[in-house]
């Protein structure tokens, strides 16, 4: 069954000018697969230095968030691969707890678990596949304290007014004194960023072509994949790198599912990410607008990324 939002939000990005389509559509099966990949690349520091922090300050995370009980939700799990060292630290402090991964991609979920293997055990582990908040309101408990997980540098997908509308929803669902562990890509060397998102590979780039081969697959495009180019670009004052796919000539494409064709010109954008760096301070400022306090952040050793414990208040 064809996705009716999926539908809605293609038409409205493809009909918009300048045109957009929306990030979360690149985690089908292949894209998941695709950012995978991506996690391995040489140029990609984030996953590195992020799991170096869950590698070797698991425990430091653990006494900030200072309870013997809790829940984990994490949005956005994927593959888990991160998470497990945090789990693992869990149990080895003795730490009484139960697992929800919440993700959009059921392959991602059945790797998880084959991941958690011999770490975590399994039967303390509830997976949802789905769309974030739904999913969150399935397995928010009043009696016991929840930690939710928004990893990977995901609030960096998000516009200013998206990522307060964002940690608002969140804070909405659950309660005081509810801890949110929000891991960000912190301002580094511009060059050391732009890198990371222009890969020599190729991958990123056909990350999001895969879109792309999405709305073909999915509803019914005629999208020739080699009249696209990929193009992303940092900004250093903002801290904002924007990836957008470019139209190669003047061009038709026909999507069956809307019973509609879209025109292209020659050089047209359509802009498709935002990852935005964080500074510490812009972090603990979103966190005080949301409800939310900065208890605590833990940085990997060069100081690229970070985790960030906000307490709801």
């Amino acid at each position: 069954m064809i996705d009716q939002q999926f539908i809605k939000d293609i038409k409205s990005g493809l009909s918009a000018s300048p045109k957009h389509l929306k990030s979360k559509y690149f985690y089908d099966d292949a894209g998941s697969d695709l950012f995978r990949q991506i996690m391995q690349l040489p140029e990609y520091y984030l996953t590195r230095s992020e799991l170096e922090i869950f590698t070797d300050k698991s425990e430091i995370i653990i006494r900030s968030i200072g309870a013997r009980e809790f829940n984990i939700i994490e949005l956005g799990a994927g593959d888990g691969y991160k998470t497990r060292e945090f789990l693992r630290a869990l149990e080895k402090n003795e730490i009484k707890s139960k697992y929800y991964p919440v993700d959009i991609s059921q392959e991602a979920l059945d790797q998880l678990l084959v991941n958690m293997a011999g770490i975590y055990p399994l039967e303390k582990i509830e997976l949802h596949n789905g769309d974030y908040f739904v999913e969150l309101e399935k397995v928010f408990s009043s009696n016991i304290m929840e930690v939710v997980l928004f990893l990977g540098s995901n609030i960096g997908n998000y516009e200013a007014d998206q990522a307060r509308e964002l940690l608002n929803l969140i804070g909405g669902k659950i309660k005081t004194g509810d801890i949110l562990l929000i891991g960000a890509d912190l301002k580094k060397d511009p060059r050391l960023i732009a890198s990371a998102y222009n890969d020599s590979q190729g991958v990123t780039k056909a990350f999001n072509l895969n879109l792309l081969h999405r709305i073909n697959r999915e509803l019914g495009g005629d999208f020739n994949i080699n009249n696209f180019e990929f193009y992303s670009h940092y900004n250093p004052a903002s801290g904002e790198v924007k990836s957008y796919l470019i139209s190669l000539l003047p061009q038709e494409v026909k999507i069956t599912a809307l019973d509609q064709s879209f025109s292209f010109t020659k050089d047209e954008l359509i802009y498709t990410e935002m990852s935005k760096k964080y500074s510490i301070e812009e972090i603990s400022a979103l966190a005080l607008a949301t409800g939310f306090k900065l208890i605590d952040q833990i940085t990997d050793s060069k100081e690229y990324f970070a985790e960030f414990i906000l307490e709801r208040q």
